[in-house]
């Protein structure tokens, strides 16, 4: 009962979205509803591109809801831009309602896989299935300094804990799918071999999202040296730390979004 509920809600047309919901619900929004709903679909496309009225009381409970443009949560789920929004829809979360965008329901399945190649790269050669869920729940902590200053550092364990089967139930197909993962059914857990050699790592390095991709490279290649993508993933698929430089490139995606995030939300919380 006292927890906050958090609700995000993707609109094709952000102004319209927020014309209506000030004419409903004026009292959601901080002073920046003076602005009118152009000027916060403006401020919304800063940072993580979401906007969150935060505190709002509902039916007993106090709530808060971001408001995400369909085509930048898309662009989110396939590219890891931000990880903001991604990074929430790599945790079990209950979809309310959904309509027939099939370029959205793919770029959701495509995010669900990118996490999992992530984990992967960055776990040893075997691990349970615990160590794999607590790895992906933390992708979108990597950085945040909110983990430092002010949130709850076992917050990933507090959310894969109690959330295991909810966690099975998103990625099992894609488990499944994974030749490198044996889901041993009968015995309610699934064990895990991945090809640690640098052919394996280079293809998983392949399929990471764009925005990732090109954050490792910006960390191995100096500047001036302007080698191409798949060179300088291939020397990362050969270093032994190919895993903390996978980290390092998540970490130093999340911490721009979440510093901006943060500081929008000084305006838009009021």
């Amino acid at each position: 009962q006292n927890n906050m509920l958090d609700f995000v809600f993707a609109v094709d047309d952000s102004v319209t979205w927020h014309m209506m919901n000030l004419l409903k619900n004026r009292s959601h929004y901080s002073f920046l509803k003076l602005f009118g709903p152009k000027q916060i679909s403006s401020i919304q496309s800063y940072g993580a591109g979401i906007y969150y009225n935060t505190l709002v009381p509902c039916n007993g409970r106090m709530i808060k809801y971001g408001v995400i443009s369909t085509d930048t949560l898309i662009d989110d789920l396939l590219h890891w831009k931000t990880l903001y929004v991604a990074g929430r829809l790599q945790k079990p979360v209950k979809i309310l309602t959904q309509n027939e965008n099939s370029k959205l329901q793919a770029a959701l399945v495509s995010n669900l896989k990118s996490a999992v190649t992530a984990a992967f790269l960055m776990l040893p050669e075997s691990f349970s299935e615990e160590d794999l869920y607590m790895q992906i729940a933390g992708l979108s902590y990597s950085g945040d300094f909110r983990m430092v200053i002010g949130e709850d550092r076992s917050k990933v364990q507090n959310i894969v804990k109690p959330n295991v089967p909810h966690f099975q139930k998103l990625y099992s197909n894609i488990l499944q799918d994974c030749p490198q993962v044996v889901y041993k059914h009968h015995l309610g857990r699934l064990e895990a071999s991945i090809d640690k050699s640098p052919e394996g790592q280079f293809t998983q390095l392949m399929a990471l999202p764009r925005t990732l991709q090109q954050k490792i490279t910006s960390l191995v290649d100096p500047p001036g040296k302007n080698r191409d993508v798949e060179e300088i993933l291939l020397q990362v698929a050969h270093d032994p730390d190919c895993g903390f430089v996978v980290h390092q490139g998540i970490s130093g995606i999340v911490r721009s979004s979440s510093i901006v995030q943060s500081a929008k939300t000084i305006l838009t919380a009021g």
